[in-house]
């Protein structure tokens, strides 16, 4: 992502731009944050394009098949103002790299993460069929990589298929070269099967490691994608044949969506396929590290609040609670104007609705940052909690106290740290008087105004040494489509470290081993 320019808007309808994401050409595209605090993709046509009649038909159109479509494999439109002097439309930010940047720096994706992938864009594609539409671009950077399973996006070029108007003017092509089907290079009808044989194309591109129609030129490629066959080196077995299918020449040839989903995934559908490990380590670092960035990012942007008093947490009915949010101290300005943004709150449930500020203060919390984020996509969730192998307390002898020593009881706060040294956010932690196997101890991690609560069992303790075994408690908010909170437990020591300060230690390998030193707050 690159920085806001001088001639960029700083609004977008009510939406805070905080940098520019891309360009095409139909405009810009910016990342952005809604008054409740959601993450957004912004799109903002080019000016001279607004001022075309016919083109403002067309991006309404545009609009209003993109919000039909929806589903689990694609990122949906959030709002929109086409009738603005310069038309725009919001979309949900997906924080996964594109597939084809995974596949140049990380090579070929293994078997299982194709096939996964292949059935996510082929239930997306039945969706977008489903309405009477037709993608019409389905290529390697229109396909983004998530822990929960890829997304499908830009429908800007998706048109009706009752042939009512063509989205493309007299003579023109639409598509990407090497990716398009034979017909909408022959300029011909197309239908749902052009958009088959374009993700035979991409999962082809996904398997091998480069497009199965390869050129020096859009010639060149043009020409083999119509009269050659794919080049398919690498591909073997029930993954090649599928691919092969959709890549055939004939129309009526190529398979439809759900029968692809089950060549590729069987009884089990792509949500069977998107588990455990689908992404391969090295991209899922990729995401570890955009989803830090987006933390970092909304941190860097948070107006100043004024410090809160803390009070020891109550007991929890779910995990999140009713908090209001901020709102803008004034209205926004309209595209293209300058001047400060307004406050926004904190992030988005999955709904789109701004969840509370838990204690007043919104920044990066503990979910091991991008170790947790990566244990996200490896278990198929952000485990907060999975079970751990600390080092554990002191055992007590006859002299020790029969129950927590009072040093260690009130309500302590800090940030926290992966041991690779990643920033991992906020811990809440109060402990209370308690003996062995008694709860008596509560967390409250926090990350971009989510809230995950835990509570501590007392394992052992000693006059400086307390360790729990941590479980979570309450229901799970969600980022990025996925659950932030888990059942799992882990072991969690904690250390007196002088005059009011308490070291915090996870045995979480998958969340990197957070630790931190947190400070007393009462």
């Amino acid at each position: 992502m690159r920085p806001l320019e001088s001639d960029d808007p700083r609004i977008v309808g009510e939406y805070r731009l905080l940098g520019r994401l891309g360009a095409g050409g139909m405009g810009r595209v910016y990342l952005g944050r809604s008054r409740g605090g959601r993450t957004v993709a912004v799109k903002v046509v080019h000016p001279h394009l607004a001022s075309d009649g016919e083109f403002r038909r067309r991006f309404r159109r545009e609009i209003d098949a993109a919000r039909r479509v929806g589903g689990t494999w694609t990122a949906p439109v959030l709002d929109a103002d086409p009738e603005a002097s310069t038309p725009w439309v919001a979309t949900g930010y997906v924080a996964g790299p594109p597939l084809h940047q995974a596949v140049a720096e990380h090579g070929p994706l293994p078997e299982h993460t194709v096939r996964a992938l292949g059935a996510g864009l082929a239930e997306a594609l039945a969706a977008v069929h489903a309405h009477g539409l037709v993608h019409r671009d389905v290529k390697p950077s229109n396909v983004l990589l998530t822990p929960a399973g890829p997304r499908l996006i830009d429908f800007g070029i998706a048109r009706a298929m009752d042939g009512a108007t063509s989205l493309t003017s007299t003579g023109v092509t639409v598509g990407s070269p090497g990716y398009m089907s034979p017909e909408q290079v022959l300029g011909r009808e197309v239908g749902p099967a052009s958009d088959v044989f374009s993700l035979g194309a991409v999962l082809a591109h996904a398997a091998t490691g480069a497009p199965p129609f390869p050129g020096d030129n859009s010639a060149a490629l043009l020409y083999k994608v119509v009269h050659e066959e794919p080049e398919l080196d690498g591909l073997t077995g029930e993954l090649r044949e599928a691919v092969a299918a959709c890549l055939a020449k004939d129309v009526a040839a190529r398979p439809a969506p759900a029968e692809i989903v089950g060549r590729l995934a069987g009884a089990a559908g792509a949500a069977g396929t998107v588990r455990t490990g689908w992404l391969p380590g090295p991209v899922l670092e990729d995401v570890s590290r955009r989803a830090v960035e987006l933390l970092e990012l909304e941190t860097e942007h948070e107006p100043p609040r004024a410090e809160p008093v803390h009070a020891p947490p109550t007991e929890p009915s779910s995990a999140l609670s009713p908090s209001p949010s901020s709102s803008p101290s004034s209205s926004p300005s309209p595209v293209g104007a300058f001047g400060p943004p307004p406050s926004y709150g904190g992030a988005s449930t999955d709904d789109g609705t701004a969840p509370p500020r838990g204690r007043g203060r919104r920044r990066p919390a503990l979910l091991a940052a991008a170790g947790t984020l990566l244990a996200a996509a490896v278990a198929g969730g952000l485990l907060l909690f999975p079970d751990g192998g600390g080092d554990g307390g002191r055992k007590r002898d006859d002299k020790a106290p029969d129950t927590v020593p009072e040093a260690f009881v009130g309500t302590w706060e800090g940030r926290t740290r992966t041991s690779g040294g990643v920033p991992s956010g906020t811990l809440t932690l109060t402990v209370s008087e308690g003996r062995e196997g008694e709860e008596a101890v509560r967390m409250v991690y926090e990350i971009t105004g989510l809230e995950c609560r835990a509570r501590g069992t007392v394992e052992e303790f000693s006059d400086t040494r307390l360790t729990v075994t941590e479980r979570s408690v309450g229901d799970s908010p969600k980022m990025f489509g996925v659950e932030v909170c888990s059942e799992e437990t882990a072991t969690v020591t904690l250390t007196l470290a002088g005059e009011g300060r308490l070291r915090y230690e996870s045995g979480d390998v998958a969340a990197g081993r957070p630790e931190g030193e947190l400070v007393r707050k009462d």
